[in-house]
Formats: C-alpha cells, sequence, structure tokens
C-alpha cells in the first residue's frame, strides 16, 4: 500500500531554516509527480510546491518563491522541502502528496521567536 511518512518539522525562529523529508513507499515513486502542501490553523490545505517525477520542472507558490526548495531523490523514494528565511505565516502542517491523491500524516512546522 501507498506510504508517505513526512518528516523534519519542529519549532524554528523567524528567519531560520528546516528541511522537510518525505520517505515515499508502495508505488512507483520515479513515476510520479509529488507535491508539498500546508495547512495553517482555520484556513484551507494550500499547494507550497511541486515537483516532476523526473524532478525536472518545480514550480511554487508565489508566497514561498525564492525562499523555498522542493526537490527528490528517485533512487532513495525520498522527497525534500528546503525553508530557508522562515517566517511566522509559514506556521502549518506540511503535507506530502503523491500526485494521484496519497497524503502524508503531516508534520508541524511552528516559526515564532
Amino acid at each position: 500500500q501507498v506510504q508517505l511518512v513526512e518528516s523534519g518539522g519542529g519549532l524554528v525562529q523567524p528567519g531560520g531554516s528546516l528541511r522537510l523529508s518525505c520517505a515515499a513507499s508502495g508505488f512507483t515513486f520515479s513515476t510520479y509527480a509529488m507535491s508539498w502542501y500546508r495547512q495553517a490553523p482555520g484556513k484551507e490545505r494550500e499547494l507550497v510546491a511541486r515537483i516532476t517525477s523526473t524532478g525536472a520542472t518545480t514550480n511554487y507558490a508565489d508566497s514561498v518563491k525564492g525562499r523555498f526548495t522542493i526537490s527528490r531523490d528517485n533512487g532513495k523514494k525520498m522527497v525534500y522541502l528546503q525553508m530557508n528565511s522562515l517566517k511566522p505565516e509559514d506556521t502549518a502542517v506540511y503535507y506530502c502528496r503523491q500526485a494521484t491523491g496519497y497524503w502524508g500524516q503531516g508534520t508541524q512546522v511552528t516559526v515564532s521567536s
């Protein structure tokens, strides 16, 4: 069965960095686009970044462009989200999503001084 397991969240001060990881299993990872979404309290879940199956193309929400980088390692079946210059408004639960709609359980990111 498809499994997506996120890790790497935590508490960080404004301006800091975190790297989220998503470990995938149960499907042919290298053939699917992958995405990171986030959901802040009281808000709808939103797309943060997306990467194609080969990693050749990436897309970002305007709010994170220039600060976040999505990447993947098809050999390790991993997708990553490097988050730099974090802001309090980046506080949310971050989810990994496979292109056909499978979700991970999420990892909490809190940006606060």
